[in-house]
């Protein structure tokens, strides 16, 4: 029998890229997004791989009813969630905390923890009832070190650490594999969000680095989701080989 897993934030990025990965190795997919068309566009993609199920739920991880009724009301077949990567999140604006814009705050720590919180707190139960599962938390470099301007995004991604450890400690007992993975330069739509879709300022984030991508990151959640059962990666940091911190990195023309 297929695994199956869910991925929050699937429209684009990492979503988008492990979904792909994922499908591509026969597992069946629910992919979670709040933009219908690109989730109908990638639902159409996946179904084309032509080796798994594919399950495409249209909702807003900020809104705890559309989370529960989304996921509460799937049925008995793909409520045997094997791993759920909780992908969906971002950042937006970049300022001095004095300076900084509330709204993009609640934004940020909507998505970032509580909406991570909201889908965890349906889907984990469906684990323990059966005894196994692996989740993941897309976190982040900023989640471990900070910078200038990144407060409230770096204060939302340390909360994601914080809490994939202790989601590993509350359902040790479960079989529960948690997995934190902290990327660090990786060129998706991420700086246009932040840039709130200025696309020259996003560009130059990444001017002279060979970032990370999608990909990357996706073959790394699948290599640690396929690893044997007795085996659990806590933690990865991953960065492009030019960036050694969120504030060390070496830029080539």
């Amino acid at each position: 029998m297929n695994k199956t897993i869910i991925i929050t934030g699937a429209t684009t990025g990492f979503g988008r890229a492990t979904a792909l990965k994922f499908a591509e190795n026969g597992f069946n997919i629910i992919i979670t997004g709040r933009r219908k068309k690109l989730l109908d566009e990638l639902e159409n993609e996946l179904r084309a791989i032509g080796k798994t199920k594919v399950l495409s739920l249209n909702f807003d991880v900020r809104k705890k009813d559309e989370v529960e009724s989304a996921i509460g009301n799937l049925g008995a077949e793909w409520k045997k969630i094997d791993i759920l990567v909780n992908n969906a999140g971002l950042a937006v604006g970049l300022s001095h905390i004095q300076e900084g814009d509330t709204d993009d705050w609640d934004r940020m720590i909507d998505t970032n923890v509580k909406g991570l919180l909201y889908v965890t707190r349906v889907v984990a139960p469906l684990m323990i009832a059966r005894n196994r599962g692996h989740i993941f938390n897309i976190g982040s470099i900023a989640g471990i070190e900070t910078y200038e301007n990144g407060n409230v995004y770096c204060a939302s991604k340390f909360a994601v650490g914080a809490l994939s450890k202790s989601m590993r400690i509350d359902m040790l007992k479960n079989n529960i594999k948690v997995t934190l993975i902290a990327p660090g330069m990786a060129e998706t739509e991420f700086s246009i969000v932040r840039f709130k879709g200025d696309e020259q300022k996003a560009k130059n984030v990444y001017k002279g680095i060979n970032a990370l991508t999608a990909g990357d990151i996706a073959d790394v959640i699948y290599y640690c989701a396929t690893l044997p059962e007795h085996v659990c990666i806590n933690e990865i940091v991953i960065t492009p080989t030019q960036q050694a911190s969120v504030n060390h990195n070496v830029r080539r023309e």
